[in-house]
């Protein structure tokens, strides 16, 4: 086929990369990583590359990783389920206050944020006492949870119930949006908060300890895997699917708090789930490709299956998607996950300044602080780019400009 859209790089020794990544610039360390991850000897098929690919921890953000009988912990990472969900209302752009302060201040109140060091008691970032919300949606959560920490006790300890329908920190964010017509969308990020990262941590190191006895060659110790029928294999996917499980859990609660946070500074009367997509782009599953069923990991990369809806975001003052898969086997049905950063938070920090966040995020409501220059659009790729990258992946439904952000 030579009007393909992918770039495909060969790995000595290793299964093949397909790269979505025209006019996207990709580091040297992305690029190794990736072959690090095409050496496995699980992999099934290829690696796919997404445009927004960049350097992560043992595997790439933006990458697609499918293994027949196994599953690498450190390819799903620690925020397990980590993703999107986007609401689309009947309200429009003018039925908006003029000043949006109050609204950002209301959808910071009604949802916990950021967080705060252990060594000054409750966490911010937690609920002092939850509310209704979080107690129907951990009713359903619990039961599997106390089964899971009957073999892991220490997952207990962890904020598990009182960060259900919480933001976190980092790129996690809440924002309200316009769609092309106006129309007012809620768009949100997060993942399985604390209990996600301790799952993610323990099967990590759990993994690595079986890794010296088993995969001495690995190419990079992060790269340890569960093989199927192995001791803790059907743990971690149990436990995996749990966390996947809270994260979409998680979202739900927020969005009815941000409608309902909205509703009480917005006096017109409207209603929030026009159309609704909550999905997740670090997470696992199995999956049928190309005839085989296996586990596809998907890190930073969102499932899109011909006629599945799905969300890319770009930066804080950029603009975000949503998306219908085309199905492309070739990247097992999978898109980017959003823009994707060029550069580390370290490296932002020490280049832009707050008068540089203050004119990129010109005609957004959000915090403008030195404590979020890290996330300042300039920090990542360009989404036009990235999204031209990935035509035959998907095709855009609505491009969502932000006017509100609240970030973790």
């Amino acid at each position: 086929m030579t009007n393909k859209n992918y770039e495909e790089m060969t790995v000595e020794g290793g299964a093949p990369v397909k790269m979505w990544t025209r006019g996207v610039p990709v580091e040297a360390e992305a690029r190794q990583q990736l072959e690090n991850a095409a050496r496995l000897p699980v992999i099934f098929k290829h690696v796919a590359a997404m445009p927004d690919v960049h350097y992560g921890i043992g595997a790439t953000v933006g990458s697609v990783i499918p293994t027949y009988k196994a599953i690498i912990p450190a390819a799903v990472g620690v925020d397990i389920g980590c993703g999107m969900m986007a609401a689309k209302t009947t309200l429009r752009a003018e039925d908006l206050p003029d000043s949006l302060g109050p609204l950002r201040a209301a959808i910071e109140k009604a949802v916990p944020h950021g967080m705060s060091p252990r060594r000054n008691g409750r966490d911010k970032g937690s609920w002092d006492t939850p509310p209704d919300e979080t107690d129907r949606a951990w009713a359903l959560l619990e039961d599997e949870f106390d089964q899971i920490c009957e073999d892991y006790p220490r997952l207990k300890n962890t904020n598990n119930y009182k960060q259900l329908g919480t933001l976190g920190t980092g790129n996690h964010f809440i924002e309200v949006c316009l769609d092309e017509a106006g129309a007012v969308w809620v768009m949100l990020h997060s993942g399985s908060r604390g209990v996600g990262n301790a799952i993610g941590t323990h099967f990590i190191e759990l993994a690595k300890k079986d890794a010296e006895v088993h995969q001495r060659n690995l190419p990079d110790q992060n790269l340890a895997y569960f093989e199927e029928g192995a001791r803790y294999f059907g743990d971690y996917v149990r436990a995996v699917g749990w966390a996947q499980k809270f994260a979409r859990a998680n979202r739900e609660v927020m969005m009815s708090r941000v409608i309902a946070a909205m509703r009480s500074v917005i006096a017109k009367p409207f209603e929030s789930h026009v159309e609704a997509v909550n999905c997740h782009h670090n997470y696992v599953q199995r999956e049928t490709h190309f005839g085989e069923s296996v586990l596809v990991t998907r890190k930073g990369a969102v499932s899109a299956k011909a006629g599945e809806l799905g969300i890319i975001p770009g930066s804080m003052g950029a603009k975000s998607f949503i998306v219908r898969g085309k199905g492309n086997p070739d990247s097992f049905m999978s898109c980017s996950h959003g823009a994707g950063r060029k550069m580390s938070r370290t490296k932002a920090k020490k280049l832009y300044t707050v008068a540089d966040q203050v004119a990129a995020t010109q005609g957004v409501e959000c915090r403008k602080d030195a404590d979020v220059i890290d996330e300042i659009p300039m920090a990542y790729k360009d989404i036009d780019a990235v999204m031209e990258a990935q035509k035959d992946l998907v095709e855009v439904v609505y491009t969502l400009k932000q006017v509100v952000c609240v970030k973790g």
